[in-house]
């Protein structure tokens, strides 16, 4: 049975909106800005370290494309290893899409039906972690029908005050359970939550 592991960075207030800039958010590019070196190998070790230890990347359309992008020209993400970067090229990938017909990856199976249909048998079918990178508006979807098992937190020392969250749009509570929380560099904190099913 598989595990939907939604990973994700955010800022103290919960913001994920534009992490590296590139979006046009006005207060975008937080990722880069207010944490050191040390910050980011322990991020990239810390990253590297999950997909490694996962089985398949579960992504809506448009991050599928952003990551997609970036892997495949040969620039990488210079913060996270080959390693990393070979896996994720490497794994199973998922995208969920009603329009999407190329993923443009390889090793990429599109699930064009209805998501919780599909992202159920998805979990049926892999055995071991299915990680969620981005893919705001599929996150949204998973917690609220009770598919998301765990969430993975890395929180970043800046306070926009603005910007999408995770979580703005639950229709009711959601309770979570702390599993461990550590210190990442000298600036990140990293949680990590079970969703409490009912």
């Amino acid at each position: 049975m598989g595990k939907i592991v939604i990973s994700s960075n955010a800022t103290l207030d919960g913001v994920v909106q534009d992490p590296d800039g590139e979006e046009g958010f006005e207060l975008g590019g937080w990722f880069h800005q207010f944490v050191g070196v040390k910050d980011f190998e322990d991020w990239g070790a810390r990253e590297q370290e999950e997909a490694l230890s996962a089985e398949a990347l579960l992504m809506g359309r448009r991050s599928s494309e952003w990551f997609a992008s970036r892997m495949l020209s040969g620039e990488g993400d210079v913060r996270v290893s080959p390693v990393w970067a070979n896996r994720i090229k490497s794994m199973p990938k998922y995208v969920v899409s009603s329009t999407l017909e190329d993923p443009r990856w390889s090793n990429a199976t599109v699930l064009s039906g209805e998501v919780v249909k599909e992202v159920s048998e998805l979990k049926r079918k892999v055995d071991g972690e299915i990680l969620v990178y981005g893919s705001y508006q599929l996150v949204r979807t998973l917690i609220e029908q009770n598919l998301a098992d765990e969430l993975r937190l890395v929180v970043f020392p800046v306070v926009l005050g603005t910007g999408l969250r995770i979580f703005d749009e639950t229709s009711d509570k959601k309770p979570l359970h702390l599993v461990n929380t550590r210190k990442i560099g000298d600036g990140l904190l990293f949680y990590t939550y079970e969703f409490v099913q009912g």
